[in-house]
């Protein structure tokens, strides 16, 4: 799949670095599978990087646009199922 990860070029190399490992996690949801904690840890590093509910959900929104993959739907459904250790679309 080409798509491009929705970038702010303001951002630090550490910060690009953050949100593109919570993308990639998002990615291994709907391509395999991913471990709770692992992407937990993951938003919470993007949430360093963008805190704001508003930019959050842009930043969801332009990647659902490029990629087909919802952001917000993974987020919500490990916070809501916290004991679970595997996630997965496939599954």
């Amino acid at each position: 799949m080409e798509y491009q990860y929705p970038i702010d070029v303001d951002w630090s190399q550490d910060e690009m670095l953050a949100v593109i490992n919570f993308f990639n996690k998002i990615e291994d949801y709907y391509e395999r599978k991913v471990e709770g904690s692992a992407l937990k840890n993951a938003y919470s590093d993007f949430k360093k990087v963008v805190p704001g509910k508003a930019d959050e959900k842009n930043i969801f929104d332009e990647f659902e646009k490029g990629s087909g993959y919802n952001s917000y739907k993974v987020v919500k459904l490990v916070k809501d199922n916290p004991d679970e250790k595997y996630f997965s679309a496939n599954e």
